[in-house]
């Protein structure tokens, strides 16, 4: 049986001496819907059920939410990428109202995630990497506001053109006739800051992988993390892994 966010939250609020909204942070695992830690389980938010071709390293762990998944580093606290599968359907159902409670994900050990505390006062936002406005129901909504799905973000760039290019994939996913997989995650250089008490890494650039399962057409937005970016031209799928390293659609043949 599923049990929704909003009822957990209600059923908890009832009883005498506790308040969610007193309680700065609170543990995923009691209000969300067990989700599995491996992609194995969750195959659906990969072009061919294959993620990328990531080179192992330490502290990386897989996260399996309702609408999305993430590849956590616990070196950097942040996600290496979130991976998304969109469609008109998933589009028109993300009408849900706005969480407001960031969380730090219970499955990820104390030692390699970000709090709540090393955002504060740091100058940076939360950015999401799978936005809120793509979640198609209140428990994905609110698994959207986990720590592990956010990179410190400068703030303008995040209300602007980065906004600006979330609500672009969003327009493209709605008028396509299939599924779009869509891959965002950070970049970071050897002249990347750190956030909080936790050195929560700032990423120096963010982007963004779209890719339409049927037309097989992909290309990236690649964007500096800092204000005064434009949502200009995306660049193509060869630079992204030229830029990155990293083969995001393993196994896939993609149109020119």
């Amino acid at each position: 049986m599923r049990v929704s966010y909003a009822l957990v939250l209600s059923l908890a609020s009832t009883f005498s001496g506790f308040s969610i909204a007193r309680t700065p942070q609170f543990d995923s695992a009691a209000l969300l819907t067990p989700q599995p830690t491996n992609f194995a389980q969750c195959p659906q938010f990969f072009a061919g059920g294959k993620p990328p071709a990531i080179k192992p390293r330490p502290q990386l762990r897989e996260l399996c939410y309702e609408a999305f998944a993430v590849l956590h580093s616990g070196a950097t606290r942040t996600p290496v990428y979130v991976a998304q599968r969109l469609n008109r359907q998933t589009i028109e159902d993300a009408d849900e109202k706005r969480a407001k409670r960031f969380f730090a994900d219970a499955r990820l050990p104390r030692g390699e995630r970000a709090e709540l505390e090393d955002y504060k006062n740091s100058g940076y936002s939360r950015g999401h990497m799978a936005p809120a406005g793509d979640m198609p129901t209140p428990t994905a909504m609110a698994q959207s506001f986990s720590l592990a799905n956010m990179v410190p973000q400068n703030s303008q760039h995040n209300g602007g053109a980065w906004n600006k290019i979330e609500q672009d994939t969003r327009r493209y996913a709605l008028r396509a006739k299939g599924d779009v997989y869509v891959i965002t995650g950070p970049v970071f250089t050897d002249s990347a800051t750190t956030i909080g008490a936790n050195g929560v890494k700032v990423p120096t650039y963010l982007y963004k992988l779209v890719y339409d399962a049927t037309t097989h057409r992909a290309w990236a937005h690649w964007q500096e993390n800092q204000a005064g970016e434009s949502a200009g031209a995306p660049i193509s799928y060869q630079e992204l892994v030229k830029r990155t390293g990293v083969e995001f659609l393993p196994k896939i043949t993609l149109q020119h």
